[in-house]
C-alpha cells in the first residue's frame, strides 16, 4: 500500500516538473515567434516606404507599372517565405511543448500497469 502511494506521489512531483518545463519550452518559442514576426514588420515597412519614395520620383505610368509590379512581387514572395517560417516555429513550439507530457504518460503507464494486481482465472 505504501509503494502505491509512494508511486502516486512522485506521478505527482513528475506531473508538475513535465507542467514547469513546458511552460518554460512555451514561453521560449512564444518568445522566438514575436522576435521573427517583429522582424519581419520591421523589413515590411521598410519596403513599404523605400517603394512609396520610389514612386513619388517617378515621372512616368511604364515606370510607376514597374516600380508597382516588383514591389508586389517582393511582397507576396516575402510573405510566403515568412508564412512557411511562421508554420515550423509554431509546429516545433506545440511538438516541444507537449514533449514532458509524453514522457511523463509512458512513466504512468508502467507504474500503474506494475502496480496492477495480476488477475485470476476463474
Amino acid at each position: 500500500m505504501n509503494q502505491q502511494f509512494e508511486a502516486v506521489q512522485k506521478l505527482g512531483k513528475d506531473s508538475f516538473d513535465a507542467t514547469v518545463k513546458a511552460f518554460e519550452v512555451a514561453s521560449t518559442g512564444t518568445n522566438a515567434i514575436v522576435v521573427e514576426t517583429t522582424d519581419y514588420a520591421k523589413k515590411s515597412f521598410q519596403q513599404s516606404a523605400s517603394t512609396f519614395e520610389k514612386l513619388v520620383g517617378v515621372k512616368s505610368l511604364d515606370k510607376v507599372i514597374e516600380v508597382q509590379t516588383d514591389y508586389v512581387k517582393s511582397a507576396y514572395e516575402g510573405f510566403v517565405a515568412q508564412s512557411a517560417k511562421t508554420r515550423e516555429l509554431y509546429a516545433k513550439l506545440a511538438q516541444d511543448s507537449f514533449a514532458p507530457f509524453g514522457a511523463l504518460y509512458s512513466a504512468a503507464q508502467a507504474t500503474f500497469a506494475a502496480a496492477k494486481p495480476a488477475t485470476r482465472a476463474k
